[in-house]
């Protein structure tokens, strides 16, 4: 009993904590920005106010919605090229050191705006451009935890499994993927992350939709409302899917992966 009330106890310092510390922050904004322009540092009622209309304007909604898919199929196809880089490197071991310590090395070091800058210049502007120089950057971070992923995997189980069926892609769907489940979900997580910050980066480049084209027309006029409520939205974006999408599926493969 005393257990469970000093867990409810501890839930309720840390809530109060974080919450506090929301408070604490959006009170020094409010402070700050109350004598200051509004084209210089907009006042939290403005930049919510204008967050708001995004839900209700057609026109915000449709650039929120833009940025938000492409970002999505970003993340699926990064996903998905790590995940089939990762099974070649396992079923040919010869191309470990290549993916590894050139591929990686490559990618982990090439400049995220140099991605931008061959991007228009191969593609011109266009979705396929903000999306290529997406897949591009968050690659690597998919990569290494598919490859962590693959490497944890117990050999005896993998070889049991291949004494059940001879079936590769059901050996591939029922054994090999689950297990590597949680190392891909991490690494999900991280390229969502990391795929908002570049989509404002590539959208900045010219494109005529999307959050970052907002914050290109928002440079243009001053406004730093639009600045302050797209980044919000961006964050209530992020916050949302994290919370009732990425987390659940962690905790799931977690759990399965500990039974």
């Amino acid at each position: 009993m005393n257990k469970v009330m000093l867990t409810r106890t501890q839930g309720l310092i840390q809530r109060a904590i974080t919450e506090g510390g929301v408070v604490l922050v959006l009170l020094g904004w409010w402070l700050f920005s109350k004598d200051m322009p509004a084209f210089i540092m907009p006042t939290p009622q403005a930049a919510f106010g204008k967050m708001l209309e995004f839900f209700y304007d057609p026109a915000l909604m449709r650039h929120a919605a833009i940025s938000f898919m492409r970002v999505g199929l970003a993340v699926i196809l990064a996903t998905v090229l790590a995940l089939i880089i990762g099974l070649l490197t396992r079923a040919f071991p010869i191309l470990e050191e290549a993916v590894e310590r050139r591929l990686l090395t490559f990618f982990n070091s090439f400049p995220s705006v140099g991605w931008a800058i061959l991007a228009v210049i191969w593609f011109r502007i266009s979705d396929g451009t903000v999306i290529f120089i997406q897949v591009m950057i968050i690659l690597p971070f998919c990569l290494i935890n598919v490859l962590e992923g693959l490497r944890q995997l117990d050999p005896e189980l993998v070889e049991m499994g291949r004494s059940l069926t001879r079936s590769r892609r059901r050996l591939f769907l029922r054994l090999v993927l689950p297990l590597t489940m949680p190392f891909l979900i991490a690494g999900l997580r991280v390229a969502y992350g990391i795929a908002w910050k570049v989509a404002l980066v590539s959208e900045l480049f010219g494109a005529p939709s999307g959050l970052g084209y907002l914050l290109m027309q928002a440079q243009v006029r001053a406004d730093a409302t639009l600045v302050f409520a797209c980044c919000l939205v961006i964050v209530l974006i992020f916050g949302v899917m994290d919370h009732f999408v990425l987390r659940p599926l962690a905790r799931r493969y977690s759990v399965q992966r500990a039974a």
